[in-house]
């Protein structure tokens, strides 16, 4: 590992400590070999006047929520440093009461609660403090003989702490071990099974100390040849066998979850080590994982089924075994092995999918490397338990606030790229699903970018582009819960006897046999997914076509009687089809300028006339009409398929 300090950005902080605590904090944290995703902490002492003109000293550590790849002056929390030092003399100090009285020791009321590491910041007497989790560390820590090697490499350099469980235990630990000690011997801790401590009163040398402790445990498995697994190409997965994957981890956490696969080279060579299952069952990296990933994840065999009943029976035992009246945790894993294609990560949302996968990489990666200096051993199974089931933890989940209505669901999208189909991307992102939006336009790639969307060029009269947009979509999110079938085209105003051959058979392959299509091969799918539920966007020309319109009024005649047929066939297996005929819908892409001013001149209108020409005398968009779509996905319309609803301001056509 090599320091990414630079002497032009340190020189922009001046002499203002937090700003350096800032900066170096940023270096930390985008090394993910360091830390991920919100683990980690630091911090730096600074003296200043109080209100009263008072000089104090104050620790600004970091505070709770905060990740050090992104974290900002105001993410420090100011604590009281003599509050600190009398809490480390205490005897006895629950975790809970720790963050209490940490808090009434907090400068500024807004600011958040700081970490649970506090004290033991505080307690070491150099201005910056730095905390990390670095793999290669504890990869060696976690095998025969951890701490032997850890004094072969380090020699006296640095103090060697035992496993404690994280906040004042842990404190009070090196509180005592370090009274008598000159701390200018040492560079920085090693807190076996846990991580790195590195500190000085200089930012540049505490955060180049933690660089240099890395690079001697990454320089000394290098040595012994332990090196991650070679690349290796995988198999294709049975996608019908994920979406059932998906489905059963979803009831065995008790709502909907998503199930990306990774199949990149290196998990797919770990998936084939012959002994995965038996190294991999034996905990995390570091104790703060488990909170993330569990203790464990599930080793998939032909008899998936069995598999993950063997994975709930196996933790009902472990809670039962070291439960103290802690309220129990969902059964589900979070990540999962399928031997040969790749691994599978669980989370109710996108963020949570790929910080488990994130976590998932780096332990397969300290896994196999482990193997080759005599076997992973992570801690057992009581120390897990407890840092698993930790009151702090307990307590934030009895302060979880309510989900998002369609959390943890998959829709589908076809003509995503404008229009209908663009603004029902929106409703769904809002109400927290995760969503395939596919379209003919290429510009569809560029036009969501965002975490949650997966952007597909797909052209939906085509079987391959469909099945190949459908194994993309299981891969990503692990099946499929909703379908809105949106596609289609207006044809220019031709009446029957001047129609074109090509433009009627354009328009029924677009947007009436595109859509049985996309359904059908969605179907599979619908029937493992949850509540599921289809959309169909038809039109007004259905109850009230217009002259000059055959060809597309004819078109979406039939694609209504398609949904029609599709909720009497598809009922009994719980998925509803309902059907919304939209009206004058002008901020789409089949409405180009042409089309609308002779459309307007059909009526004797002018375009402002022809827009508005409805009961109400309103303008009906298209996010009127993905608002709709998206309400009769949920559970509104949980009891009602096979509707057909218009959304047209009122048309005296239809009514």
């Amino acid at each position: 590992m090599k320091s990414s300090w630079d002497n032009k950005e340190a020189k922009k902080c001046g002499n203002n400590l937090l700003k350096m605590r800032v900066y170096t904090s940023h270096l930390l944290g985008k090394e993910e070999d360091l830390v991920m995703h919100g683990g980690g902490n630091t911090s730096v002492k600074i003296r200043e006047q109080n209100i009263f003109g008072e000089s104090e000293d104050i620790l600004y550590v970091k505070g709770s929520g905060w990740d050090l790849a992104t974290i900002e002056a105001p993410g420090f929390t100011p604590v009281k440093l003599s509050a600190l030092h009398q809490l480390a003399q205490l005897a006895l100090l629950s975790d809970m009461d720790m963050v209490k009285y940490q808090r009434m020791a907090v400068t500024d009321p807004s600011a958040p609660n700081p970490s649970v590491e506090a004290i033991l910041h505080g307690i070491i007497p150099f201005t910056f403090v730095d905390h990390t989790h670095a793999d290669a560390v504890v990869t060696i820590t976690n095998t025969p003989g951890g701490r032997k090697r850890i004094e072969e490499i380090y020699g006296d350099r640095m103090l060697i702490i035992p496993y404690v469980m994280p906040g004042f235990i842990l404190a009070k630990t090196i509180y005592q071990m370090t009274r008598n000690i000159d701390w200018t011997s040492v560079d920085g801790m090693i807190l076996l099974n846990h991580g790195v401590f590195t500190f000085d009163d200089d930012p540049k040398k505490s955060y180049e100390k933690m660089i240099g402790v890395v690079t001697k445990a990454e320089r000394y498995l290098k040595r012994k040849g332990a090196l991650p697994v070679k690349g290796a190409k995988p198999s294709k997965p049975n996608y019908i066998r994920l979406a059932e994957i998906r489905n059963r981890v979803s009831e065995m956490t008790g709502k909907p979850v998503l199930a990306k696969l990774d199949q990149s080279r290196a998990s797919v060579a770990f998936s084939k080590l012959k002994n995965v299952k038996s190294i991999s069952n034996r905990g995390p990296i570091t104790p703060d994982h488990i909170i993330r990933t569990k203790r464990v994840p599930v080793c998939f065999t032909k008899n998936y089924t069995r598999d993950l009943e063997k994975f709930e029976s196996a933790y009902d035992q472990y809670f039962e075994k070291y439960s103290r009246g802690e309220q129990k945790l969902d059964v589900a894993p979070r990540w999962g092995i399928l031997p040969g294609i790749g691994t599978l990560s669980f989370g109710p949302t996108i963020k949570h999918v790929r910080i488990i996968e994130d976590i998932a990489r780096h332990t397969k990666k300290a896994i196999s490397q482990a193997e080759h200096l005599g076997g992973w051993r992570a801690l057992g199974q009581k120390e897990l338990f407890e840092m698993e089931y930790w009151s702090l933890e307990q307590a934030k989940l009895k302060k979880a606030g309510p989900s998002k209505t369609l959390q943890g669901k998959i829709a589908v999208v076809t003509g995503a790229a404008s229009g209908i189909g663009k603004a029902c991307i929106a409703s769904l992102v809002n109400e927290g699903a995760v969503v395939a939006a596919l379209d003919i336009d290429r510009k569809i790639k560029s036009l969501f970018t965002q975490p949650g969307i997966l952007a597909l060029q797909c052209d939906v009269t085509k079987q391959k582009d469909v099945d190949k947009c459908i194994e993309r979509i299981v891969e990503a999110y692990g099946g499929i819960d909703y379908l809105i079938t949106n596609a289609g085209i207006f044809p220019k105003s031709a009446r029957i006897a001047d129609m074109d051959h090509d433009v009627w058979e354009k328009s029924m392959a677009i947007n009436v046999t595109s859509h049985q299509r996309i359904l059908q091969s969605c179907v599979p799918f619908l029937e493992l997914g949850f509540d599921p539920a289809v959309v169909i966007i038809g039109s007004k020309n259905v109850p009230a076509p217009g002259p000059g319109a055959s060809a597309y009024s004819v078109a979406k005649a039939g694609l209504t009687q398609l949904g029609r047929v599709a909720a009497l066939e598809l009922g009994s297996k719980g998925i509803r089809v309902n059907i919304i005929h939209p009206n004058a819908v002008y901020d789409t892409g089949i409405w180009t300028d042409e089309v609308l001013k002779a459309r307007a001149d059909q009526y004797g209108l002018s375009i402002e006339e022809y827009k508005t020409n409805n009961v109400l005398k309103t303008e009906v968009k298209s996010r009127d009409v993905a608002d709709l779509a998206v309400a009769m996905l949920g559970p509104l319309f949980s009891k009602i398929t096979g509707a057909q609803l218009p959304v047209d301001g009122g048309n005296d056509r239809v009514i």
